[in-house]
């Protein structure tokens, strides 16, 4: 623990520049501590005239501080020296495989604690007490152990690479510099050093930046993972419950119809037996009654005949009709026919909704796939064909160039009568539905065109805001007049600026919520971006006014 303690006072009295313990150590005005030497070598290094900056906090300082000695912290740092040579146990001292050994030691090496960049050589805390000691080492550079020392000898002249070049990048010696890299941009090794650190220092500062912004990034996506589950979870309990309902509803209606049937069933039966019951005594009666007549009709006595038979002869009237009127055979069959027509129309209820339930779940995306494309040439990688529904034109608009093209008409179309028709606006549909990313563009002629979007529960008949496009919640309408355009949404106006062009583009980002117009001519600017959600698929759609032509662009 005590050589522990020791290290780290080491780091506190290091020099920031050399890496060594304080030589003279200097406080300049900021507060940092340097060597004397290192930082005067680095004011002279310094490019601009008379601005002095520290090398750790980067304080420019004008004009250039005095340096005068800190005696205090100079009897520190010899204390430190001290009390680091007495602290390490003599067991610990010797160089292990692992270690740099000192080069001045005979025997059993010890472990090197500095190395000399300019003797090249590796010491021993004991051998290298010299250089602290003497002053004609007072210049020299000492840095860690490290085996490396060979690096900086330089192989052609057997020199100290002590200067660096710019021109070929690469650390050279002296002669070098006079030879083979005479007229190169030539800095001497440490200034190099010092430009190159404050590279580090800015490439450390923009790497701990960005750390932190992706440990935010990461803290957002773990509450996005918090949000995905709870909201999971709640829409599956939701969703279990209703369909629980709906279970029970349907057992119960299930239970109530054959309750009703079975009701009806018993009371049916019995009036049937009831009278099924008076007619067999009807039966049992005139049997008996035949019989008799028949025994009167073998009477040989004509008087006893006569005697007996207005008694015999006469009939009672019978309660019931001659005949038996049934009504078709069909009995309950019009209740299953009743069923059978319930269930259809269930199976195209789940069948629509289920198509927009699943339209929801697949459209659940947090993370947005790809940016928003800049160029035309990225946005046409999503064009898509668009062609008009005639079911939905409006009588006034007449459809040609296989649906892709329409004109506003003063006479009406004899269009067939269609619950998809928009009755009274001047307004069109495309036959496509559109809920992926995709991207298709409008040229209009003469007049105002409105080039929109909307769902395809928008209301048709009438001539309320609930069925123009841009003035309710189904719609997003971008108004195209001759000078000028204007966005519409729910009734609300928003007035667009951009250049003028008589081709409109239309990017939509479905499961981004991304509605997009643009003015399209020789470059493409964005006129009105929207961001929203949408629930249901979209279709393309136009509003014509009068004389007015618009077609969607056939793109290549």
């Amino acid at each position: 623990m005590a050589q522990k303690g020791v290290q780290l006072d080491q780091e506190t009295f290091s020099c920031s520049i050399c890496l060594d313990l304080l030589k003279d150590p200097v406080a300049i005005p900021c507060g940092h501590s340097y060597c004397m030497n290192c930082i005067k070598d680095h004011w002279d290094s310094e490019d601009e005239e008379n601005i002095y900056s520290c090398p750790q906090c980067r304080e420019t300082f004008t004009p250039r501080p005095v340096l005068v000695k800190n005696t205090m912290l100079a009897v520190l740092v010899e204390e430190l020296k001290k009390t680091e040579l007495q602290a390490a146990p003599a067991d610990h001292c010797y160089a292990g495989p692992e270690d740099v050994a000192c080069d001045f030691c005979t025997g059993r090496k010890l472990r090197a604690t500095k190395s000399c960049l300019v003797c090249l050589v590796s010491y021993c805390e004991k051998h290298l007490q010299p250089h602290y000691e003497s002053p004609m080492f007072e210049h020299h550079k000492l840095v860690k152990p490290t085996e490396k020392l060979k690096e900086n000898i330089c192989s052609r002249h057997n020199e100290v690479m002590k200067m660096f070049c710019r021109t070929d990048q690469q650390c050279i010696c002296y002669l070098c510099s006079v030879e083979e890299h005479k007229g190169h941009n030539i800095v001497s090794a440490a200034a190099e050093r010092t430009e190159r650190q404050r590279e580090l220092e800015g490439s450390r500062h923009n790497i701990q930046q960005r750390i932190q912004d992706r440990e935010k990034d990461v803290k957002v996506l773990q509450r996005e993972v918090e949000a995905i589950n709870g909201s999971a979870d709640k829409a599956v309990e939701h969703s279990e419950k209703i369909f629980t309902q709906l279970i029970r509803l349907m057992e119960k209606r299930r239970s109530d119809v054959k309750q009703q049937v079975r009701s009806k069933q018993e009371t049916e039966v019995s009036r049937v037996k009831e009278l099924q019951e008076k007619l067999e005594q009807e039966i049992t009666e005139l049997k008996r009654k035949d019989a008799e007549l028949k025994k009167l009709s073998h009477t040989e006595d004509h008087n006893q005949f006569l005697h007996n038979y207005p008694s015999l002869s006469a009939l009672s009237e019978s309660t019931h009709s001659s005949s038996i009127n049934i009504r078709p055979l069909k009995y309950f069959e019009d209740v299953t026919a009743a069923v059978s027509v319930l269930r259809d129309k269930l199976q195209d209820v789940l069948r629509d909704t289920w198509t927009n339930i699943s339209l929801t779940v697949t459209e659940v995306d947090v993370l947005l796939s790809q940016p928003e494309p800049k160029t035309r040439a990225d946005f046409l990688k999503y064009s898509h064909e668009i062609t008009l529904d005639p079911n939905t034109a409006n009588r006034r608009l007449q459809l040609s160039e296989g649906n892709r093209k329409v004109k506003r008409k003063e006479v009406k179309q004899s269009y067939s009568s269609h619950p998809d028709r928009f009755t009274d606006w001047a307004q069109v549909l495309s036959r496509e539905s559109l809920t992926e990313r995709c991207y298709w563009e409008v040229r209009r002629r003469r007049g105002r065109v409105e080039v929109a979007v909307a769902f395809k529960n928008i209301r048709r008949a009438g001539n309320s805001d609930k069925c123009r496009f841009g003035c309710n919640n189904k719609s997003w309408s971008l108004d195209c007049d001759n000078d000028s355009y204007e966005f519409w949404y729910n009734n609300i106006d928003t007035p667009v600026s951009g250049p003028e062009s008589s081709r409109v583009g239309v990017y939509l980002d479905h499961s981004a919520g991304i509605l997009s117009f643009y003015s399209v001519s020789d470059t493409m600017t964005l006129l009105h971006r929207v961001q929203t959600t949408f629930t249901q698929p979209l279709y393309a759609g136009l509003w014509l006014d009068r004389y007015t032509t618009a077609e969607f662009c056939k793109i290549k």
